[in-house]
């Protein structure tokens, strides 16, 4: 039995790479269920699964076993309500490219990345891109969100593909890491990573100026590796992130600035809307918490749509 690493989901095949760095064509043997998740891909992309050789000319192998995960980001699936999708699994962080333009990124998607990534502890960075296509007002309002989100711990970066601005810290944010790259269609996240690793070659596309959003250019995630140790998996671009496994009670601990007042409130149970001596809602109301945030925490207690 060999191990391997699982770099491209294709549905219901996956490329696994050995130890030699050689790839095969995997299937699963059997149905998988694990720890009764109820997912619509039972392997992700980052997965470390034990495979046999099926077919040396066909180069194709039979996947046995999946080692845990050490973490993972899950989406709601598009498709099926009930279950979910998972991202990439075992991962060393996250980064989220944004844009507040062509296509806009809602506060309330990074939100909801950033609440997906704190339920497994993964470092997250948000890549403001296309910094050259803003006026002054826009670089103005971007960089408030910048401070917003490194006052509360998260690290942040601006950059430029077109133009080259904050590339050279974007390719040291990913050095020596597995790194799952996220965010809409059209943000630029295939431009960006051409910009460090231009043999890579990854497929862009224009943004459509009548609808301000993006066409997918990724259609399965996959995973690359630039330099020796350094990985990034590339998915498609995502319009909503419905979250998973997350109960209502739950999210407030996901969000680093909640999380340290929870045990201000009055009540030990307290959802953080209308109940009374509520520690959050009085952060808010003092400019503690920024009302944005609340916001975001409010919808996602509420299961509505992020798109906003």
């Amino acid at each position: 039995m060999a191990h391997g690493l699982v770099i491209r989901s294709t549905g219901s095949w996956y490329d696994v790479r050995n130890s030699d760095g050689h790839i095969y064509r995997a299937r699963l043997k059997g149905k998988f269920k694990i720890k009764d998740l109820k997912v619509t891909n039972p392997i992700a992309v980052g997965d470390r699964v034990q495979f046999e050789v099926e077919d040396e000319v066909e180069n194709t192998a039979v996947i046995f076993d999946i080692a845990p995960r050490e973490n993972y980001i899950i989406r709601q699936s598009v498709h099926k309500t009930a279950h979910g999708h998972i991202l990439a699994a075992n991962l060393d962080q996250a980064v989220l490219l944004a844009t507040l333009t062509l296509p806009r990124t809602s506060l309330g998607f990074i939100d909801r990345f950033l609440v997906a990534a704190e339920s497994f502890r993964i470092p997250t960075t948000v890549v403001f891109n296309k910094t050259d296509i803003l006026n002054e007002e826009g670089l103005e309002f971007q960089r408030e969100l910048q401070d917003l989100y490194e006052n509360i711990g998260y690290n942040t970066l601006a950059t430029s593909a077109i133009e080259g601005d904050g590339v050279e810290p974007f390719r040291k944010l990913l050095d020596g890491k597995i790194t799952l790259l996220s965010g809409h269609s059209g943000v630029g996240k295939s431009s960006l990573v051409n910009a460090i690793s231009p043999s890579l070659d990854l497929r862009t596309n224009e943004v459509s100026t009548f609808a301000n959003k993006g066409v997918h250019t990724t259609t399965f995630a996959e995973m690359f590796e630039l330099t020796p140790g350094t990985f990034i998996i590339d998915t498609p671009g995502i319009k909503e992130l419905g979250l998973v496994e997350t109960s209502k009670e739950e999210i407030a601990h996901y969000f680093p600035e909640m999380r340290n007042r929870l045990n201000q409130c009055r009540f030990h149970n307290c959802l953080h809307i209308n109940e009374p001596g509520c520690a959050i809602k009085d952060a808010v109301i003092e400019g503690d918490i920024a009302e944005s945030r609340y916001n975001s925490y409010l919808s996602m207690v509420g299961g509505e749509d992020n798109r906003r």
